[in-house]
């Protein structure tokens, strides 16, 4: 900026800022706002850790009743025997007739029915308490005779404690059919069908379990079969008539046996049974309970397709009783890898929660695979069926996230893009659908894991990668009036918006503007959100321009805006009273500020963000309420109470000040937001002092306000502050004394407090790192000296040190530091060439010509 030529004098006028500037361009005044405008920041709202781990936590807007238990019993007949079955495709009905016993095949024959009577109570009672249970009566309420027990007892003891099941048939893709338990009738809506334990196939099968042999046959009445020799296997089909009728019933995962699964059984698995049954010790019953798991994954026996899965289960079952979180951890594990469904599923799911309810669990749960098995649950397809269990479930995995190994493993095993489906699964369950509110619930556990993995980079990079922000908005906008779930995806945005990735991406959808206004005028006392609300549109519009103009334009945004403004000017101006009321000695001494004051310090920095825009800026510079509002905050609060709310208020009323528009609510306001500053000027605060000596570099605009300083003696303040050594402060001081040197009457002053040797202080000082700042010293000194005689009269004792500094600074080498990238050493030669060097020369060439003497000395540095 140049010294201007009057037309009418021809003189050269000062320099300073017009108070009616000539229009500028958009890209102009975005430059220049730059140096004069400044966005905020500001902490992250604090959430405290909650003492204990619940499914809901104390904060929830939910009343106990309405929400489901986080606290219960599981036992062993909580778990269903009858879902325990294998895999089947159809479920047949009972027959009202009953078998037809046959004792060899020869025997067999298809007109011959040999009906028995039913075991008596008498003869029950001798036999052995593991073979009584086989006698005990089916669903359908047959009886076996004791005779008809095989002879291999160890097979014995598990198949008579199998609840009434239906048996895989078949290995092929063939017809399967369905076994209600082994021993036992299989009945068929069709008649009474065949069941040979021990009989093999047509392809002539070896018996490999010597001594296993029982040939034990039901016979269908009317149907004819070639019997095999006894042998161990597993029966198939034994005619494509009985496929025909069986059509509709076929399924791949239908349970089959093989011989190799049945040795692995008696070899392997049976032993780890029989000594769970016997055993008492917790240690032991853990230790055998990692045996079974590593061998039912060893011999692939883990999910539904294993034939013997519900003797395992039933097991597994009764030992859920035993209080023992170790214990029940491996049960867990086990029977969720068994891929139960129903209510069981419901119930192991709920013993995982009871078992990671309790933080000193996490050291055991870290060193077993539970996380695996709970995250295979998120994946079911049947959302609406499990989503009782998926509850529990979610709820375990949300305490685990808790334990920052257990949170690492968790986004090294995919949690992130599963929780992210399962979200979009519940997002396209319509409001009308009954099962809509209850995946409410669900959604809370879910949005609170996220907000826990939000925690770490890499999960962050998921989030992004993975278009979180899309389903996180779609769930807020469905959920709009459950504030349990808004709170946690709010908690996410705040997490994440202060990172710029993510908050560009946010910034990117178009929608989370209005649905942040819904939320707030919804919410409008919910502190916890509004807060975190508040702060998220101060991170978007921080750097984002874009992002200012959009959230403005937004219907109902100024207004929200200023409603919620007042809400808690009025809960921080009541808690104020109060605290004159009770004493000034029990004023607040906590260093965080209270709630509200929290709110309004967050919600002051979205005004001074947005101020930097220059439409919105002006627009809001003409909205006196915003700014009756803030010079309010100015008069009550105390910078010594809250000195970020006051300093943030200043800043705000400073970037406001910067727009000369017509109707200019801060125009209005100026001597009576320089009372206020004085204020900050008194107090201890450095950086208050230095936040007003801002507001005054705009306001000294204005002579009102020159004519103030001079009355108050601000200036004193003004120059001492060219002492501080800091850039900023210089430049801040700087400002208010070239516009005080505007005026003839005013330019003395300078000589006061030393004012032109610290401004020569800090052009040697700051110069070569600041043209900028440089560059407004010179213009203040240009100003100052405009009826200059003597160079020696005006400058004092200073003129040659000045003298030697400006000839040094011209030196158009100085300007190439090398130490600096290109692009700001470009810069700064930009600045030197077009803004320094002009006024620089004229100060020079104007000191020498009134100076009788320029010493040989150079500057060597700075």
């Amino acid at each position: 900026m140049q010294a201007s030529k009057n037309k009418n004098t021809g003189k050269s006028e000062p320099f300073y800022r017009l108070s009616v500037p000539k229009q500028k361009t958009s890209s102009e005044i975005i430059n220049e706002a730059r140096n004069v405008l400044r966005t905020l920041r500001t902490q992250r709202p604090f959430t405290p850790t909650e003492n204990q781990r619940k499914l809901f936590g104390s904060r929830s807007s939910l009343a106990p009743q309405k929400r489901p238990p986080s606290v219960f019993s599981v036992h062993a007949s909580s778990f269903d025997l009858a879902e325990s079955r294998p895999v089947s495709g159809v479920r047949l009905s009972p027959l009202d007739f009953k078998p037809v016993l046959v004792t060899s095949a020869k025997d067999e024959d298809p007109s011959i029915s040999l009906p028995k009577p039913a075991v008596d109570a008498a003869e029950v009672r001798k036999i052995s308490s593991a073979r009584a249970r086989l006698f005990r009566r089916t669903s359908q309420g047959n009886v076996f005779p004791a005779k008809m027990v095989p002879p291999d007892q160890n097979e014995e003891k598990l198949d008579s404690e199998e609840p009434a099941r239906m048996s895989n048939l078949c290995r092929s893709n063939d017809t399967c059919l369905t076994e209600q338990r082994e021993y036992t009738p299989f009945n068929d809506e069709s008649g009474q069908l065949i069941c040979n334990e021990h009989s093999s196939s047509k392809l002539e099968r070896e018996d490999v379990l010597k001594g296993t042999a029982g040939n034990f046959l039901f016979q269908r009445k009317g149907e004819s079969d070639q019997m095999r020799k006894p042998g161990v296997g597993s029966l198939w089909p034994r005619s494509a008539g009985w496929k025909r009728r069986l059509a509709g019933l076929e399924d791949d995962t239908r349970v089959n046996e093989s011989e190799e699964e049945k040795i692995f059984w008696h070899m392997k698995v049976l032993p780890i049974l029989q000594e769970l049954k016997s055993e008492d010790k917790v240690e032991n019953l853990c230790l055998a309970c990692t045996k079974l798991y590593q061998a039912l994954n060893e011999g692939d026996m883990l999910g539904k397709r294993f034939k013997r899965r519900s003797v395992l289960l039933k097991t597994l079952y009764k030992l859920v009783d035993i209080d023992s979180d170790p214990l029940c951890l491996k049960l867990a594990k086990i029977i969720l890898s068994m891929k139960v469904d129903g209510k069981n599923l419901l119930n192991v799911c709920k013993l995982a929660f009871k078992i990671c309810k309790n933080e000193k669990n996490d050291y055991i749960i870290q060193n077993d695979n539970l996380l695996d098995c709970l995250l295979e649950v998120l994946t079911t397809d049947d959302l609406q069926k499990n989503s009782e269990a998926l509850l529990y479930c979610m709820g375990a995995i949300k305490f685990m996230s808790g334990n920052a190994v257990l949170l690492n493993e968790m986004v090294s095993k995919g949690a992130v893009e599963m929780l992210l489906q399962l979200m979009k699964q519940i997002n396209d369950i319509k409001e009308s659908d009954a099962y809509f509110s209850n995946l409410g619930h669900l959604l809370v556990q879910l949005t609170a894991t996220l907000r826990n993995l939000a925690d770490l980079p890499q999960a962050r990079c998921q989030l992004i990668c993975s278009g979180a922000v899309s389903e996180l908005c779609v769930a807020l906008e469905q959920r709009l009036n459950d504030k349990d779930v808004c709170t946690y995806i709010v908690r996410i945005f705040s997490k994440l918006s202060s990172y710029d990735d993510f908050c560009a991406a946010l910034a990117d959808c178009s929608r989370c503007y209005i649905l942040f206004l819904a939320l707030l005028s919804k919410h409008q006392k919910q502190q916890d959100l509004v807060i975190r609300i508040i702060f998220i549109l101060g991170n978007l519009t921080a750097e984002n321009n874009q992002a200012r103009e959009q959230f403005f334009k937004e219907k109902g945004s100024l207004n929200t805006l200023i409603s919620l403004f007042q809400t808690y000017h009025e809960l921080d101006l009541n808690a104020e009273k109060c605290c004159h009321i009770r004493g000034r000695e029990e004023e607040k001494e906590t260093k965080h500020p209270s709630e509200a004051e929290d709110v309004l310090i967050k919600l002051i920095r979205v005004l001074a963000n947005l101020s930097i825009h220059p439409s919105v800026g002006a627009a809001l510079a003409a909205a006196h309420r915003v700014v009756e509002l803030l010079v309010t905050v100015l008069e009550y609060k105390s910078i010594d109470v809250c000195e970020e709310l006051v300093i943030n208020a200043a800043t705000t009323i400073n970037n406001l000040s910067f727009y000369k528009v017509k109707g200019s609510a801060v125009q209005d306001k100026k001597l009576h937001i320089a009372e206020m500053l004085l204020k900050l000027l008194m107090s201890n605060s450095m950086d208050g002092v230095v936040e007003a000596v801002r507001v005054f570099g705009n306001l000294s605009q204005y002579h009102e306000i020159c004519d103030f300083i001079v009355q108050k003696k601000v200036y004193k303040f003004v120059i001492a502050l060219l002492d501080a050594k800091n850039q900023d402060v210089c430049f801040s001081a700087c400002g208010v004394l070239l516009n005080l040197t505007v005026d003839k009457d005013k330019r003395a002053l300078l000589m006061e407090e030393g004012g032109i040797g610290k401004l020569v202080d800090c052009l040697r000082d700051f110069g070569p790192a600041d043209w900028q700042l440089a560059c407004l010293i010179c213009k203040t000194l240009w100003n100052y000296s405009e009826n200059i005689t003597s160079a020696a009269s005006c400058f004092g004792e200073d003129t040659d040190t000045l003298l030697v500094l400006l000839t040094s600074l011209l030196d158009e080498e100085l300007v190439q530091d090398y130490s600096l990238d290109r692009d700001l050493r470009d810069y700064h030669k930009r600045y030197w060439e077009r803004e320094f060097k002009p006024v620089a020369e004229k100060l020079l060439d104007r000191i020498q010509s009134h100076h009788s003497f320029v010493p040989a000395v150079t500057i060597t540095a700075f």
